[in-house]
């Protein structure tokens, strides 16, 4: 396929100009940026997956796919005259250079914390009409991620924990909470309360996690793949044994677990 576009950056916004036309794809013809939200999801989530697999070979296909999703959507929103693929570079553009006064402008920034705090007071400035600090984490954020946003957004206004310590001393208290609502004697509220508990005590851990530096929805994905690999290392013993983990007693299972353990 020849591009009139040599520069790759051009060509990918013909192709999409391409696809949706009458004698291009009836897929892509008949998409809007509705129905493609799952696949915008779907391609960031793949691009995060192939950081932490450290392969920059498909690191650059995963963000070539997701690059396509920013041109795809741009495409619809040109038929509708709406805005284009310029008006969203330029519009990025704009943004981080004012958002960067002390490289584009005449201001000093010493630490990547000066830098963090004078980016929030030039946010609070744009999104005037915003009526909470707390108004642009999105909505559909992974829980873990989404705790972790709205702490570190409030911390930035003082509204914290002093030390670790004291974190940790209300998870103790959230754990407690949650001891005395899953002993209550069984009623309409009671799962409502140990819900609420558990949320209380998950809330708690990132706010711990984010004080150490650590990210709990990086923290927590590491924890499930060391344990699809440590299972999957079962399900291959119990193969090789010519039995199947259903026919297993759970101490014979355990033995197994322990072993992928030390393995």
């Amino acid at each position: 396929m020849e591009f009139k576009e040599k520069r790759p950056l051009y060509a990918l916004e013909e192709l999409a100009s391409i696809l949706r036309a009458d004698n291009g794809c009836a897929w892509d013809r008949e998409q809007t940026s509705r129905t493609l939200k799952p696949y915008l999801i779907e391609e960031a989530y793949e691009v995060y997956e192939a950081i932490d697999s450290g392969d920059p070979e498909n690191l650059r296909e995963e963000l070539g796919d997701l690059l396509y999703q920013v041109y795809a959507h741009a495409q619809i929103a040109r038929e509708e005259n709406r805005f284009t693929i310029d008006d969203v570079a330029r519009g990025i553009l704009d943004k981080l250079v004012f958002r960067h006064p002390h490289v584009f402008g005449g201001e000093k920034a010493s630490s990547a914390n000066e830098v963090i705090e004078r980016w929030e007071r030039i946010k609070k400035k744009e999104k005037a009409h915003r009526e909470s600090i707390l108004d642009g984490v999105p909505a559909h954020l992974p829980s873990l991620l989404k705790a972790y946003r709205v702490q570190q957004k409030v911390s930035r206004v003082g509204f914290d924990w002093e030390k670790t310590e004291d974190v940790i001393a209300k998870l103790d208290e959230e754990v407690a909470e949650f001891k005395e609502a899953l002993s209550a004697t069984p009623d309409a509220d009671r799962t409502s309360r140990v819900e609420d508990e558990m949320g209380d005590i998950l809330f708690t851990m990132v706010n711990i996690a984010r004080f150490l530096g650590i990210n709990a929805e990086d923290a927590l994905n590491r924890t499930v793949k060391k344990f699809i690999d440590r299972f999957r290392t079962l399900e291959k013993e119990a193969s090789a044994r010519g039995m199947k983990l259903e026919d297993m007693a759970l101490s014979e299972m355990d033995e197994m677990w322990e072993s992928a353990k030390l393995r």
